[in-house]
């Protein structure tokens, strides 16, 4: 008989060595800046939180975070961005812009605005 394959959360010093090697390598994250509503999202270097836009809501099923940043940046940047991010903080891709990890789903999408993008983070349970 098998068992489902179940991905553990990441140790805490697993988290721990990616955030310094992201802030080796991307040196604004040293300020600490998070994805509001999400500790252990780092929020990309060229987006800015959106504080007032932001929701969080913690129930019995598990948190639902939505989140806003914005910035002068490309789509196809904030996705490299978070493609070479998420999978080292032990999130699954599911499809583009989608993933997923201990019970939780991420996807993010974004608008055109005044020569820049909104993103929006959306954390929900899966």
């Amino acid at each position: 008989m098998s068992l489902p394959f179940r991905r553990a959360k990441p140790s805490a010093l697993a988290v721990l060595a990616v955030a310094v090697l992201l802030i080796v390598r991307f040196p604004a994250m040293a300020e600490g800046q998070f994805v509001d509503g999400i500790e252990d999202l780092p929020l990309m270097p060229e987006l800015q939180s959106v504080p007032a836009a932001s929701v969080d809501f913690d129930g019995l099923a598990g948190r639902i975070v939505v989140a806003f940043a914005e910035g002068k940046v490309a789509m196809e940047d904030v996705r490299a961005f978070y493609d070479a991010t998420l999978p080292q903080l032990g999130w699954d891709r599911l499809e583009a812009d989608r993933w997923a990890r201990a019970g939780e789903e991420l996807s993010l999408d974004a608008v055109a605005e005044r020569g820049g993008l909104v993103v929006r983070f959306e954390l929900v349970p899966r």
